[in-house]
Protein backbone atom coordinates (compact mmCIF):
# COMPACT_ATOMS: atom_id res chain seq x y z
CA UNK A 1 0.00 0.00 0.00
CA UNK A 2 1.53 3.29 -1.10
CA UNK A 3 1.56 6.46 1.00
CA UNK A 4 -1.43 8.06 -0.78
CA UNK A 5 -3.61 5.02 -0.17
CA UNK A 6 -2.58 4.88 3.52
CA UNK A 7 -3.48 8.52 4.02
CA UNK A 8 -6.87 8.03 2.31
CA UNK A 9 -7.63 4.99 4.51
CA UNK A 10 -6.62 6.89 7.66
CA UNK A 11 -8.93 9.78 6.73
CA UNK A 12 -11.88 7.41 6.39
CA UNK A 13 -11.18 5.94 9.85
CA UNK A 14 -11.04 9.41 11.45
CA UNK A 15 -14.31 10.45 9.80
CA UNK A 16 -16.00 7.27 10.99
CA UNK A 17 -14.79 7.88 14.54
CA UNK A 18 -16.07 11.44 14.48
CA UNK A 19 -19.44 10.35 13.14
CA UNK A 20 -19.69 7.65 15.81
CA UNK A 21 -18.91 10.12 18.58
CA UNK A 22 -21.30 12.70 17.23
CA UNK A 23 -24.50 10.77 17.79
CA UNK A 24 -24.05 10.31 21.58
CA UNK A 25 -23.24 14.01 21.80
CA UNK A 26 -26.48 14.85 20.00
CA UNK A 27 -28.40 12.40 22.23
CA UNK A 28 -26.90 14.02 25.31
CA UNK A 29 -27.87 17.45 24.06
CA UNK A 30 -31.44 16.29 23.44
CA UNK A 31 -31.61 14.78 26.94
CA UNK A 32 -30.25 17.98 28.46
CA UNK A 33 -32.86 19.95 26.57
CA UNK A 34 -35.67 17.68 27.75
CA UNK A 35 -34.54 18.05 31.35
CA UNK A 36 -33.28 21.60 31.08
CA UNK A 37 -35.45 22.65 33.97
CA UNK A 38 -33.49 20.53 36.45
CA UNK A 39 -30.79 22.50 38.24
CA UNK A 40 -27.18 21.36 37.95
CA UNK A 41 -27.04 20.99 41.72
CA UNK A 42 -29.12 17.81 41.41
CA UNK A 43 -31.22 16.30 44.16
CA UNK A 44 -30.98 17.59 47.73
CA UNK A 45 -31.56 14.64 50.05
CA UNK A 46 -34.59 14.87 52.36
CA UNK A 47 -36.08 11.80 53.99
CA UNK A 48 -39.73 11.70 55.05
CA UNK A 49 -38.62 12.08 58.67
CA UNK A 50 -36.57 15.17 57.82
CA UNK A 51 -39.49 16.64 55.90
CA UNK A 52 -41.76 16.17 58.91
CA UNK A 53 -39.20 17.60 61.33
CA UNK A 54 -38.66 20.66 59.11
CA UNK A 55 -42.37 21.36 58.75
CA UNK A 56 -42.17 21.10 54.96
CA UNK A 57 -45.57 20.58 53.35
CA UNK A 58 -45.54 18.46 50.20
CA UNK A 59 -48.39 19.13 47.77
CA UNK A 60 -49.14 18.19 44.17
CA UNK A 61 -49.33 20.56 41.22
CA UNK A 62 -53.04 21.06 40.56
CA UNK A 63 -55.63 23.34 38.96
CA UNK A 64 -56.73 26.34 41.03
CA UNK A 65 -59.05 29.32 41.01
CA UNK A 66 -56.95 32.47 41.22
CA UNK A 67 -58.56 35.76 42.15
CA UNK A 68 -58.08 39.18 40.63
CA UNK A 69 -57.37 41.32 43.67
CA UNK A 70 -57.73 44.99 44.59
CA UNK A 71 -55.65 46.14 47.57
CA UNK A 72 -57.19 48.70 49.93
CA UNK A 73 -56.24 50.09 53.33
CA UNK A 74 -58.24 51.02 56.41
CA UNK A 75 -58.86 50.49 60.12
CA UNK A 76 -60.74 48.19 62.50
CA UNK A 77 -63.86 49.77 64.01
CA UNK A 78 -66.49 48.51 66.48
CA UNK A 79 -69.64 47.15 64.90
CA UNK A 80 -71.96 50.10 65.52
CA UNK A 81 -75.00 47.82 65.18
CA UNK A 82 -73.74 45.94 68.23
CA UNK A 83 -72.75 48.96 70.33
CA UNK A 84 -74.97 50.58 72.99
CA UNK A 85 -74.68 53.66 75.16
CA UNK A 86 -76.09 53.43 78.69
CA UNK A 87 -77.75 56.38 80.46
CA UNK A 88 -79.57 56.84 83.76
CA UNK A 89 -83.32 56.17 83.58
CA UNK A 90 -84.03 58.91 86.11
CA UNK A 91 -81.97 61.91 87.11
CA UNK A 92 -80.14 61.45 90.37
CA UNK A 93 -76.81 60.95 92.09
CA UNK A 94 -74.48 58.08 91.25
CA UNK A 95 -73.98 55.91 94.34
CA UNK A 96 -71.74 53.09 93.11
CA UNK A 97 -69.88 52.12 89.93
CA UNK A 98 -68.97 48.47 89.38
CA UNK A 99 -67.56 48.49 85.82
CA UNK A 100 -64.50 50.10 84.27
CA UNK A 101 -63.24 50.42 80.69
CA UNK A 102 -62.07 47.04 79.40
CA UNK A 103 -64.36 44.96 81.58
CA UNK A 104 -66.25 42.13 79.93
CA UNK A 105 -69.90 42.29 81.00
CA UNK A 106 -72.97 40.20 80.32
CA UNK A 107 -76.42 41.40 79.37
CA UNK A 108 -78.31 42.50 82.51
CA UNK A 109 -75.19 42.93 84.65
CA UNK A 110 -75.24 45.89 87.07
CA UNK A 111 -72.84 48.65 86.00
CA UNK A 112 -73.79 51.30 88.56
CA UNK A 113 -76.47 52.35 91.06
CA UNK A 114 -78.17 55.75 91.09
CA UNK A 115 -80.31 57.42 93.77
CA UNK A 116 -83.33 58.98 92.07
CA UNK A 117 -83.88 62.67 92.82
CA UNK A 118 -87.66 62.11 92.94
CA UNK A 119 -88.07 58.87 94.85
CA UNK A 120 -84.78 58.98 96.74
CA UNK A 121 -84.51 55.28 96.06
CA UNK A 122 -81.58 53.51 94.42
CA UNK A 123 -82.01 51.77 91.08
CA UNK A 124 -79.58 49.77 88.97
CA UNK A 125 -78.00 50.82 85.68
CA UNK A 126 -77.56 47.58 83.73
CA UNK A 127 -75.72 46.44 80.59
CA UNK A 128 -78.11 46.27 77.61
CA UNK A 129 -76.03 43.55 75.88
CA UNK A 130 -73.04 41.32 76.48
CA UNK A 131 -69.75 42.85 75.46
CA UNK A 132 -66.87 45.05 76.57
CA UNK A 133 -67.09 48.40 78.33
CA UNK A 134 -65.39 50.80 75.90
CA UNK A 135 -66.26 54.10 77.65
CA UNK A 136 -67.17 55.18 81.19
CA UNK A 137 -68.39 58.63 82.22
CA UNK A 138 -69.62 57.83 85.71
CA UNK A 139 -68.10 58.24 89.17
CA UNK A 140 -69.71 57.97 92.63
CA UNK A 141 -71.14 61.28 93.78
CA UNK A 142 -71.61 62.71 90.29
CA UNK A 143 -74.98 63.71 88.90
CA UNK A 144 -76.62 61.35 86.45
CA UNK A 145 -78.83 62.95 83.84
CA UNK A 146 -79.40 62.49 80.12
CA UNK A 147 -75.72 62.06 79.16
CA UNK A 148 -74.20 58.63 78.58
CA UNK A 149 -72.68 56.86 81.56
CA UNK A 150 -71.19 53.85 79.74
CA UNK A 151 -70.65 52.47 76.25
CA UNK A 152 -70.81 48.69 75.80
CA UNK A 153 -69.69 47.07 72.54
CA UNK A 154 -70.15 43.47 71.44
CA UNK A 155 -66.78 42.86 69.74
CA UNK A 156 -67.55 39.33 68.55
CA UNK A 157 -67.77 41.02 65.14
CA UNK A 158 -66.04 44.19 63.96
CA UNK A 159 -66.19 46.47 60.97
CA UNK A 160 -63.21 46.95 58.67
CA UNK A 161 -63.61 50.40 57.14
CA UNK A 162 -61.59 50.69 53.92
CA UNK A 163 -60.75 53.81 51.92
CA UNK A 164 -62.08 53.38 48.39
CA UNK A 165 -60.92 55.81 45.69
CA UNK A 166 -63.40 56.88 42.99
CA UNK A 167 -61.43 55.10 40.23
CA UNK A 168 -62.00 51.77 42.01
CA UNK A 169 -65.63 52.38 42.95
CA UNK A 170 -67.13 50.67 39.84
CA UNK A 171 -65.14 47.48 40.58
CA UNK A 172 -66.26 46.99 44.18
CA UNK A 173 -69.67 45.55 45.09
CA UNK A 174 -71.54 44.45 48.19
CA UNK A 175 -71.05 40.73 48.81
CA UNK A 176 -67.48 40.45 47.49
CA UNK A 177 -65.02 38.42 49.56
CA UNK A 178 -62.21 40.32 51.27
CA UNK A 179 -58.97 39.06 52.84
CA UNK A 180 -57.85 41.28 55.70
CA UNK A 181 -54.39 41.50 57.29
CA UNK A 182 -52.93 43.70 59.99
CA UNK A 183 -50.10 45.89 58.75
CA UNK A 184 -47.51 43.76 60.56
CA UNK A 185 -49.02 40.56 59.11
CA UNK A 186 -49.74 39.12 62.54
CA UNK A 187 -53.47 38.62 61.96
CA UNK A 188 -55.39 37.41 58.91
CA UNK A 189 -59.11 37.01 58.36
CA UNK A 190 -61.79 36.91 55.69
CA UNK A 191 -65.09 38.73 55.46
CA UNK A 192 -67.53 40.23 52.98
CA UNK A 193 -68.32 43.78 51.94
CA UNK A 194 -71.62 44.73 53.57
CA UNK A 195 -71.81 48.46 52.84
CA UNK A 196 -70.42 51.06 50.44
CA UNK A 197 -70.91 54.72 51.34
CA UNK A 198 -72.87 56.66 48.72
CA UNK A 199 -70.89 59.88 49.32
CA UNK A 200 -67.24 60.67 49.98
CA UNK A 201 -65.89 61.18 53.46
CA UNK A 202 -64.36 64.58 54.23
CA UNK A 203 -62.22 66.32 51.65
CA UNK A 204 -60.05 63.40 50.50
CA UNK A 205 -62.47 62.20 47.81
CA UNK A 206 -62.57 58.64 49.19
CA UNK A 207 -65.58 56.47 49.88
CA UNK A 208 -65.93 53.97 52.71
CA UNK A 209 -66.26 50.25 51.93
CA UNK A 210 -67.22 48.33 55.06
CA UNK A 211 -66.35 44.68 55.70
CA UNK A 212 -68.00 42.57 58.41
CA UNK A 213 -65.36 40.42 60.11
CA UNK A 214 -65.80 37.69 62.73
CA UNK A 215 -63.85 38.42 65.93
CA UNK A 216 -64.79 35.71 68.42
CA UNK A 217 -61.32 35.71 69.98
CA UNK A 218 -61.34 39.53 70.16
CA UNK A 219 -57.96 39.74 68.46
CA UNK A 220 -59.08 42.46 66.04
CA UNK A 221 -58.89 45.48 68.32
CA UNK A 222 -60.62 48.69 67.17
CA UNK A 223 -58.07 51.18 65.90
CA UNK A 224 -55.71 48.68 64.25
CA UNK A 225 -54.49 49.59 60.75
CA UNK A 226 -55.09 46.92 58.12
CA UNK A 227 -54.61 46.09 54.47
CA UNK A 228 -57.28 44.23 52.55
CA UNK A 229 -57.50 42.37 49.26
CA UNK A 230 -60.91 42.52 47.59
CA UNK A 231 -61.54 39.51 45.34
CA UNK A 232 -62.92 41.14 42.17
CA UNK A 233 -63.11 38.00 40.02
CA UNK A 234 -61.71 34.48 39.81
CA UNK A 235 -60.00 32.73 36.93
CA UNK A 236 -59.45 28.97 36.66
CA UNK A 237 -55.92 27.86 35.67
CA UNK A 238 -54.82 24.29 34.87
CA UNK A 239 -51.53 24.36 36.82
CA UNK A 240 -50.81 26.22 40.05
CA UNK A 241 -48.67 26.01 43.18
CA UNK A 242 -48.85 27.63 46.59
CA UNK A 243 -47.10 31.00 46.74
CA UNK A 244 -44.94 29.68 49.57
CA UNK A 245 -43.42 27.14 47.15
CA UNK A 246 -41.75 29.78 44.99
CA UNK A 247 -38.10 30.58 45.67
CA UNK A 248 -35.44 32.51 43.76
CA UNK A 249 -32.13 31.05 42.59
CA UNK A 250 -30.01 33.71 40.90
CA UNK A 251 -32.62 35.52 38.80
CA UNK A 252 -34.87 32.51 38.25
CA UNK A 253 -38.12 31.48 39.94
CA UNK A 254 -37.87 27.87 41.05
CA UNK A 255 -40.01 25.23 42.74
CA UNK A 256 -38.44 22.32 44.63
CA UNK A 257 -39.86 19.13 43.12
CA UNK A 258 -39.92 15.88 45.12
CA UNK A 259 -37.68 13.32 43.41
CA UNK A 260 -37.01 10.04 45.20
CA UNK A 261 -35.69 10.83 48.68
CA UNK A 262 -35.02 14.48 47.98
CA UNK A 263 -35.91 17.66 46.13
CA UNK A 264 -34.58 19.20 42.94
CA UNK A 265 -34.89 22.85 41.98
CA UNK A 266 -37.05 23.27 38.89
CA UNK A 267 -37.05 26.54 36.96
CA UNK A 268 -40.62 27.73 36.27
CA UNK A 269 -42.42 30.45 34.36
CA UNK A 270 -45.26 32.00 36.37
CA UNK A 271 -48.48 33.74 35.43
CA UNK A 272 -51.21 35.39 37.48
CA UNK A 273 -51.17 35.22 41.26
CA UNK A 274 -53.27 36.04 44.31
CA UNK A 275 -52.77 35.79 48.04
CA UNK A 276 -52.57 31.97 47.98
CA UNK A 277 -51.82 30.57 44.50
CA UNK A 278 -49.58 31.28 41.51
CA UNK A 279 -50.21 30.03 37.99
CA UNK A 280 -47.46 27.89 36.44
CA UNK A 281 -47.09 28.43 32.70
CA UNK A 282 -44.15 26.07 32.15
CA UNK A 283 -41.68 23.95 34.08
CA UNK A 284 -44.07 21.68 36.00
CA UNK A 285 -46.59 18.99 35.17
CA UNK A 286 -49.92 18.07 36.70
CA UNK A 287 -49.67 15.98 39.90
CA UNK A 288 -45.92 16.48 40.37
CA UNK A 289 -45.11 16.74 44.07
CA UNK A 290 -43.38 19.84 45.39
CA UNK A 291 -42.31 21.55 48.61
CA UNK A 292 -44.95 24.12 49.56
CA UNK A 293 -44.84 25.45 53.13
CA UNK A 294 -41.28 25.96 54.46
CA UNK A 295 -39.72 25.42 51.04
CA UNK A 296 -37.02 27.89 52.12
CA UNK A 297 -35.61 25.06 54.28
CA UNK A 298 -34.78 23.15 51.09
CA UNK A 299 -33.21 26.27 49.59
CA UNK A 300 -31.09 26.70 52.73
CA UNK A 301 -29.85 23.11 52.47
CA UNK A 302 -29.05 23.70 48.81
CA UNK A 303 -26.98 26.74 49.74
CA UNK A 304 -25.14 24.80 52.44
CA UNK A 305 -24.41 21.96 50.03
CA UNK A 306 -23.00 24.35 47.44
CA UNK A 307 -20.86 26.05 50.09
CA UNK A 308 -19.43 22.68 51.17
CA UNK A 309 -18.74 21.80 47.53
CA UNK A 310 -16.88 25.09 46.97
CA UNK A 311 -14.62 24.26 49.90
Amino acid sequence: MNLAMKLSWLSLVVVAMLVGCGKPARDHAETAEQHGNEEKTGVIGFSDAEIAASGIEVLTVSPANIGELLTLYGTVQPNAERTRTVSARFAGVIQTVTAVVGDTVREGQVLATVESNESLRNYNVIAPLSGVVTARNANPGEAAGESSLFTVADLSTVWIELALFPRDFPRVRIGQDVRVRTVDGGLEGTGKIVYIAPVSQGGNQTLIARVLLANRERLWAPGLYVSAEVVLAERSVPLAVRNSALQRLSDDAVVFVRIGDGFAARKVATGISDGDWTQIQSGLQLDERYAAANSFVVKSDLGAAEADHDH
